[in-house]
């Protein structure tokens, strides 16, 4: 390894990972954890969550258009 630090972490996300989300009313925020074992938690400030939505359903939306089918095992909820 070069000693670089590395400036963006991925987490991959599957359709078998387990996801809670909890709202922190008393901090305005929502915590998303991402797995069990090793868990990884978003702290999402109220004001950010439209601003991650739209992300989310953006990225869905380049996925449909390049002809990929909507999946997920809670696509039919949205």
């Amino acid at each position: 390894m070069s000693g670089r630090k590395r400036d963006l972490v991925h987490v991959h996300i599957t359709d078998d990972l387990p996801i809670r989300a909890q709202a922190l009313p008393y901090a305005d925020r929502v915590e998303i954890r991402l797995g069990n074992a090793f868990p990884i938690a978003l702290i999402i400030d109220y004001a950010a969550l439209g601003v991650l939505e739209r992300a989310i359903q953006q990225g869905w939306e380049q996925l449909n258009a390049a002809g990929r089918d909507e999946g997920g095992s809670d696509a039919a909820v949205r």
